[in-house]
């Protein structure tokens, strides 16, 4: 461990699209429409794009009906039996995935959130530092995603998401670790939670 190479870190994208879409009618978000794809292949596109040279995504709602209908060549698709429980889990296992990458950090996005895209993620990518970095877009100042996560801090990241918290725990309580990058000129964080908010989605 510990061994540097001349290509720089190794960045890997976690996708967290396991979400059962309640407020939607039961609409997985994976599979909500955008550009006429699923949602899930936009999400992944944007992380490639976006300089991630692996993607784990985090399956829960649905996930036959993804597999089946979203495009995901090259990456690695994990199943939260969890679900349910909130992103916590999905984080958890994600990251969990992650752990045999050989990556050195991960960058964290949400799948129903299309109004960031590559440059977002390139930006907090750019913060990597060293295998304890902690990074974040931030829109007006206010911290969003997507989420740099260095890989000596997954294992805590993983053990202190619960619930629909996410890393927000841990985040909160190393908030002055964080190194926030002003994503607000290039992307929107809303996300897609409720049938209002599909007039986003093309």
């Amino acid at each position: 461990m510990g061994h540097t190479t001349t290509d720089g870190p190794r960045i890997a994208g976690l996708l967290l699209a396991a979400g059962g879409g309640r407020r939607l009618g039961g609409r997985p978000k994976a599979l909500l429409e955008h550009r006429g794809r699923p949602l899930v292949e936009h999400a992944v596109g944007v992380l490639r794009a976006g300089g991630c040279d692996v993607v784990h995504v985090v399956l829960g709602a649905a996930a036959g009906a993804v597999r089946e209908r979203a495009s995901l060549p090259g990456c690695v698709l994990v199943d939260n039996p969890d679900w349910e429980g909130g992103m916590g889990s999905s984080l958890r296992v994600g990251l969990a995935s992650l752990e045999a990458s050989g990556a050195d950090a991960a960058v964290v996005s949400l799948v129903d959130q299309p109004g960031i895209g590559p440059e977002a993620v390139r930006r907090v990518a750019a913060a990597y530092r060293s295998r304890d970095a902690l990074a974040a877009a931030a829109y007006d100042g206010r911290r969003g995603h997507p989420v740099l996560l260095g890989a000596d801090r997954w294992a805590d990241v993983g053990a202190s998401a619960e619930g629909d918290r996410g890393a927000r725990a841990y985040l909160g309580e190393h908030e002055a670790a964080i190194v926030l990058v002003e994503c607000g000129d290039v992307a929107e964080p809303y996300d897609i939670d409720t049938v209002e908010d599909l007039a986003h989605l093309e």
